[in-house]
């Protein structure tokens, strides 16, 4: 086993960054400046893809700003998953950003308009929140964060 790289438990392996998986997920650093860029171009081309109408785009690329940025400045860099979706009749885009960091301590407080722990607005969580279709976040102190976000086509 020497030699062979290890992945965190419950973490599915993903093709190199912005390569599709079969499913159409296709996945993006968030540890840079340059990766926030990229990850915003990928994320437009994903919502054009996906038929979303200009506003509709313009809400998942903030959304997924907003999150890749906390996920870069707060958890010390992660990982973005956009997933085109189909249900029942219906289509949109899912974004699950992931890091590793040190977790979200109050969630509801960082929920809260206003709130920061930097220095910007403290608009992120909650700003994504309400741009988003479904909101989720799953985390705990040590052990990091994951958000996934949905907006729908034709809700």
């Amino acid at each position: 086993m020497d030699g062979v790289p290890l992945r965190p438990a419950g973490r599915p392996s993903a093709p190199p960054a912005g390569q599709r998986a079969g499913d159409g997920t296709a996945r993006y650093p968030a540890a840079s400046e340059e990766d926030l860029l990229a990850l915003r171009h990928a994320v437009r081309a994903a919502t054009v893809e996906a038929g979303f109408g200009l506003v509709d785009q313009t809400r998942i690329v903030t959304a997924a700003s907003e999150l890749a940025r906390n996920a870069f400045v707060y958890g010390g860099g992660g990982t973005v998953e956009i997933r085109p979706l189909v249900s029942a009749g219906r289509s949109g885009l899912r974004l699950t950003v992931s890091d590793d960091g040190p977790g979200i301590a109050d969630l509801e407080r960082c929920l809260t308009d206003g709130y920061t722990t930097g220095s910007g607005l403290g608009h992120g969580l909650g700003g994504a929140r309400r741009l988003m279709h479904d909101f989720r976040v799953d985390t705990a102190p040590g052990q990091g964060t994951t958000v996934v976000v949905t907006r729908w086509r034709d809700r």
